[in-house]
C-alpha cells in the first residue's frame, strides 16, 4: 500500500518516530501508521483552523482525504460525498478553493522532514481520542486542530481539563507581573493547571510562577515545538518542556506569524476551562483569546487595575461592554470554573483578526486575512515569487496575487526582478 507515494514500511517507520508509545517491537500496524502519517501530512498542509479540511478528515478520514486530494477532479467527485453533513450547498466550490490552497504544499518530502525533525528532538503527535488530547479542542468543530505537536510530560496534558487560562500584556507593568505571580501561584496552590502562549510580560510570568509553585503548566506556541518563540524564553520553555508541555497544531520547522498568534489563541481558551485577562490595553491581543473563550461559552474573568493605566483599559472593557466577570484574586478566578456562560455580543473586540495595541499582536488597519497572511510570508531582504509566498502563507496563487496587490497600494510591499519583498518604511 502507498500513502503520498511512499512505501508502507517508510511510513511506519516515520510514524514510529512520533509515537514510540504506541509502536510494538515490531513496528506500528499499518492502518495506524497511515493514519498518524495522514494526520502529520494535513498539519503540514493546512493552515491552523481550516474548516474545509476539518470537514474532510472528519467526514473521510485523514489517510482517505489525503488520498482524495491528491487524485485530479478532487471537488466533483469528493463534494457529493460530503453532501450529508450539514455542510452548505456550494461545498465544491469550497473545496476547489482549499485545494489551490494547499496544492503549493502537497509534497511528501516536507511531511517527511517534519517527521524526521519531530523524532530528533522528542516531538510526539496526539491523535483526537488519545489521552493526552485535551477534549475541550473538540468545540471548535470543523475548525478543531487535526493533530497536536507536543514535547513534554504526558500529565500535564491528562490535566487540561482542570486548567485555567492566564493571559494578558507583553508589555506588563510591575502591578500586571505582581498580579500574574499572585494569581498563577494561587491558581496552582488550588490544583488547578496554568495555561497560557508563552509571550513576554504576563504570560511568562503566569509560566513561571506555575513552575516555581511546583505545579502543571502548558504553554500553546504559534510555531513549531522546535524553535522555541520568542528566543528570550528559551529557557523558560526548556523548563516547560521538563516539568509541563509546550503544545502546538504546526509541524516542526512552521515558522510563527501574526495569523498562527491568532490562530493559536482559540486553543488556549478551548482547551481551558476558564479564560482571565490579567492586564490588556485596549486593543491588546489578549481580546482575540477572549472573544474564543466567550464565543466557546468558557467563563471569561478580567482584573481591573488602575483607571489611569492604558495597560488595564482592555480589562475595564471587557468587564464594562461585554459581561466579563470581575476577579481580583486567585480565589475568584476559581470559582469561575462552575456552571456560568458569559454571553457575548457578535461584535465581540477579539473576534477579529486585526488590532493590537503595544502589548498584543501589531495592528494591521483594514487588512484582510488573506493580506495579513501574505504580509507574514514575505521577508524585508529575499525576493520570494508568488508561489513561494503561496506554500509560505497557505493560500491560492489568485488569493496571494490579490492579496499582494493590495498591499503594494498600501507601500507595505515592493515587486522586484526576482520576487516581492516588504517595504522598508
Amino acid at each position: 500500500m502507498m500513502l503520498f507515494g511512499l512505501e508502507e514500511a517508510t511510513v511506519a517507520e516515520l510514524a514510529a518516530g512520533v509515537r514510540p508509545q504506541e509502536a510494538p517491537r515490531g513496528g506500528m500496524a499499518p492502518g495506524d501508521a497511515g493514519e498518524v502519517f495522514a494526520r502529520a501530512a494535513w498539519t503540514c498542509i493546512a493552515e491552523p483552523g481550516d474548516g474545509t479540511a476539518g470537514a474532510l478528515v472528519d467526514r473521510l478520514g485523514a489517510g482517505p482525504a489525503l488520498a482524495a486530494v491528491l487524485e485530479p477532479g478532487a471537488p466533483g467527485r469528493l463534494a457529493p460525498q460530503l453532501g450529508d453533513t450539514g455542510e452548505p450547498d456550494g461545498f465544491g466550490d469550497e473545496l476547489e478553493h482549499a485545494l489551490q490552497r494547499w496544492r503549493p504544499r502537497l509534497s511528501s518530502g516536507e511531511v517527511i522532514r517534519c517527521l524526521q525533525q519531530a523524532a530528533r528532538v522528542g516531538a510526539r503527535l496526539a491523535l483526537p481520542g488519545d489521552e493526552v488530547w485535551p477534549g475541550g479542542v473538540d468545540d471548535l468543530g470543523r475548525n478543531a486542530p487535526l493533530a497536536l505537536w507536543w514535547r513534554g510530560v504526558a500529565p500535564a496534558l491528562v490535566s487540561l481539563p482542570n486548567s485555567i487560562a492566564l493571559v494578558g500584556a507583553r508589555a506588563a507593568t510591575g502591578y500586571g507581573e505582581h498580579i500574574a505571580m499572585e494569581a498563577s501561584a494561587g491558581l496552582v496552590d488550588r490544583g488547578f493547571t496554568i495555561v497560557s502562549g508563552a509571550a513576554y510580560g504576563i504570560d511568562g510570568m503566569a509560566h513561571r510562577a506555575a513552575l516555581a509553585s511546583s505545579g502543571l503548566t502548558v504553554a500553546f506556541l504559534a510555531g513549531g515545538v522546535d524553535r522555541f518563540y520568542p528566543s528570550g524564553h528559551d529557557a523558560l520553555l526548556g523548563r516547560i518542556v521538563a516539568d509541563g508541555a509546550v503544545v502546538s497544531e504546526l509541524p516542526c520547522g512552521a515558522a510563527p506569524t501574526k495569523w498562527r498568534f491568532l490562530q493559536r489563541n482559540r486553543l488556549i481558551a478551548a482547551s481551558s476551562a476558564a479564560t482571565i485577562v490579567l492586564e490588556a490595553g485596549w486593543r491588546s491581543g489578549s481580546l482575540n483569546t477572549a472573544g474564543h473563550a466567550a464565543a466557546l461559552g468558557r467563563p471569561l474573568g478580567a482584573v481591573p487595575g488602575p483607571v489611569t493605566s492604558p495597560t488595564s483599559a482592555g480589562c475595564h472593557r471587557l468587564i464594562r461592554e461585554y459581561d466579563a466577570v470581575c476577579v481580583t484574586s486567585a480565589a475568584e478566578m476559581a470559582e469561575l470554573v462552575g456552571d456560568r456562560v458569559v454571553q457575548v455580543p457578535l461584535d465581540f473586540p477579539g473576534d477579529g483578526a486585526g488590532g493590537g495595541d503595544r502589548d498584543g499582536t501589531p495592528g494591521q488597519g483594514q487588512r484582510t486575512s488573506d493580506q495579513i497572511r501574505v504580509f507574514d510570508a514575505l521577508s524585508g531582504r529575499s525576493p520570494r515569487t508568488v508561489h513561494d509566498v503561496a506554500r509560505r502563507a497557505g493560500l491560492s496563487v489568485a488569493a496571494v496575487q490579490g492579496a499582494l496587490g493590495a498591499l503594494d497600494l498600501e507601500g507595505a510591499a515592493r515587486e522586484r526582478e526576482t520576487g516581492w519583498v516588504r517595504a522598508s518604511r
